[in-house]
């Protein structure tokens, strides 16, 4: 499976054009964005690897770079960066140079960053092909900390809707969705039934989160056959042992 390179730059320029065409002789696919939270959050979700290519635009765009922090930190997404001395210097006030897998000084040479970030991204591919977990909620909060329990045992990836579900599963398999059953919208169980609907994803496993405990409200989710339930107001050890079971047993009784 090829590896996928996010370039964020302030356009396709010569620079980036030279580290497009060098990161495909290695094999790589690169995806380009620009530096804007909105650009960088449709694209992260396809890439292994992320590559910041500084310029100018780094001193207007605070925003961009925490949002690049707080990703690569919650989603363990390798980071690298090019830049002059004085660009780094500015990118390391908002991104601790720690949280860097590799950085390059300008002037680069576009074939040895190139063959670098193949190395990179191959160990990042490497260190995902544990179980994959698709999580599904609208409420922004609930997924970050469900997220930030999960992501030291699983691969995770995150999505706010049910529309965004359906656009992800359709280049990629994961071995598990937790959906939230009560969502705006595209409830729970439409988003369910489309899931069920497309070839790809139809036998992909389904646990759903509900807030509701009461014997009715559980009943009316199980009828809808998914692979079992988890309650939101479940503590992290529970809920981590409840999908660590699972994924040993294949039993939804486990969630119960």
């Amino acid at each position: 499976m090829r590896s996928t390179v996010l370039l964020i730059s302030s356009g396709f320029g010569f620079m980036a054009e030279a580290l497009d065409n060098n990161l495909k002789k290695q094999g790589l696919i690169t995806e380009f964005a620009e530096h804007k939270v909105r650009s960088i959050e449709e694209k992260k979700q396809d890439s292994d690897i992320i590559l910041l290519l500084a310029g100018d635009y780094i001193y207007n765009s605070p925003e961009a770079l925490v949002y690049l922090k707080d990703i690569t930190v919650d989603e363990e997404r390798p980071l690298c960066a090019i830049g002059h001395d004085e660009e780094l210097e500015v990118i390391y006030q908002y991104i601790p140079q720690d949280h860097f897998k590799k950085v390059f000084s300008r002037p680069f040479d576009a074939k040895y960053i190139a063959e670098e970030i193949k190395y990179i991204a191959k160990a990042a591919q490497e260190a995902k092909l544990g179980k994959r977990i698709l999580l599904v909620d609208d409420d922004p909060t609930f997924l970050k900390m469900l997220q930030g329990w999960l992501h030291e045992k699983y691969n995770i990836a995150a999505v706010k809707s049910g529309m965004q579900a359906i656009t992800y599963l359709a280049n990629h398999s994961p071995d598990l969705i937790l959906l939230d059953y009560d969502m705006p919208i595209t409830s729970g169980p439409q988003v369910m039934e489309m899931i069920r609907s497309e070839y790809n994803s139809k036998e992909v496993p389904i646990i759903f989160l509900t807030g509701k405990s009461d014997r009715d409200s559980i009943m009316k989710v199980m009828k809808l056959k998914p692979q079992g339930y988890l309650l939101k107001t479940l503590s992290r050890d529970d809920i981590v042992a409840a999908i660590d079971n699972y994924f040993q047993t294949q039993r939804w009784d486990s969630f119960l």
